[in-house]
């Protein structure tokens, strides 16, 4: 039974005491408005739909995202939780002074366009469009935020604005090959950089297909230089796999496992200096990389595409589907599909063999 009274700030109070429920609280400006509301609220309790929306209402996007990060992403690879604190930022700054009751699926369909369109970035005063996959992963955490909000944190929010929104359309992905001049130009500014682990990440790199955070993140006991694999634990599939060592990349790993630079009070193979804590961590290479690619006229290429290149190389050394999976870790044939960017020379030549081979049988 529904019970509407007026209060002294000149407001109108609705309290539901019924059976089987809490006492239901909400106040009104208008007493047309709370007998409205006690009316439908009422139906949902008989109907057994009612929930409480209090929280929902009363909870930001921007407090339940700081509860998020503080919550669930510590859960996640590191690697993870890295790129998840930007892309909280994003969501908080344009959500962030909503209730989560109030974002619906014409907001978030408005900030995935506007995503997309670009904002105007502040250093060259240009707007600046995102890339789809950039957008989808930003939507793809907002929409585990209301899932974790419905399921696990009980704000009474009915469904998730998200869910039915169309997401971008992730692309056809980058098809970048390094040409023998650029990798020339390469190799030889990462032998003559300062530091020699960068010359052995990106060689790594080029012969084995592993990713940068695999490579940077070995420990001495998981290369076996006498069996050549190096046993990779933490992947960003979260599956373990051994991946083969050519022989350039155990002499690689050989001359960086026995360099007279390693110190003793750590494990890595590829180490930074020691934190405030006195503890070691991997080596981040990243602002290197970016002016050694620079200054070979490479300002196009990413890391992940020397990763392209090795997996493109293997098929292109005659390795099977299942042989390269093995040493990349894809678990699809569809996902290893995009890294096997083969060289239209180098499929002219095959065919040319082909059809060397059939006419001399022909003769």
């Amino acid at each position: 039974m529904a019970t509407i009274r007026a209060t002294q700030a000149g407001t109108w109070k609705a309290v539901i005491r019924r059976t089987g429920w809490p006492i239901t609280v909400k106040t009104f400006r208008l007493k047309r408005d709370a007998t409205d509301w006690a009316r439908r609220t009422e139906d949902e309790m008989v109907r057994g739909f009612y929930m409480q929306r209090g929280p929902s209402e009363r909870t930001t996007v921007a407090a339940a995202l700081d509860r998020y990060l503080k919550e669930v992403t510590p859960s996640k690879r590191p690697s993870t939780q890295e790129t998840e604190q930007p892309r909280a930022r994003v969501l908080q700054k344009y959500f962030g002074a909503y209730s989560l009751a109030a974002v619906t699926p014409e907001l978030v369909a408005k900030f995935r366009d506007d995503r997309l369109a670009g904002g105007l970035d502040r250093y060259t005063r240009k707007h600046r469009p995102r890339a789809p996959n950039t957008v989808r992963l930003e939507l793809a955490l907002l929409s585990h935020l209301f899932t974790m909000a419905i399921r696990e944190w009980g704000l009474g929010l009915a469904y998730n604005p998200v869910q039915n929104v169309r997401k971008p359309s992730p692309g056809s992905g980058r098809c970048r090959r390094l040409a023998p001049d650029e990798e020339a130009r390469l190799l030889v500014a990462v032998d003559r950089y300062s530091n020699p682990m960068m010359r052995w990440i990106v060689r790594i790199a080029l012969e084995t297909g592993m990713r940068s955070s695999e490579i940077t993140s070995l420990c001495r006991k998981q290369v076996d230089l006498d069996r050549r694999v190096v046993r990779l634990v933490e992947t960003k599939n979260t599956s373990s796999r051994t991946v083969p060592l050519s022989l350039a990349a155990t002499a690689l790993f050989k001359e960086a496992l026995n360099h007279p630079i390693r110190p003793i009070d750590t494990d890595l193979v590829f180490f930074g200096e020691p934190g405030r804590d006195g503890k070691r961590r991997p080596y981040q290479f990243n602002v290197a990389w970016l002016d050694i690619k620079a200054s070979v006229g490479l300002k196009d290429l990413h890391f992940h595409d020397l990763r392209h290149e090795a997996v493109s190389r293997f098929v292109e050394g005659g390795l099977s589907d299942q042989e390269v999976a093995s040493i990349s870790g894809h678990k699809s044939m569809q996902m290893l599909k995009r890294y096997t960017h083969l060289r239209s020379e180098d499929l002219v030549r095959r065919l040319d063999r082909i059809s060397h081979t059939s006419t001399r049988e022909v003769v």
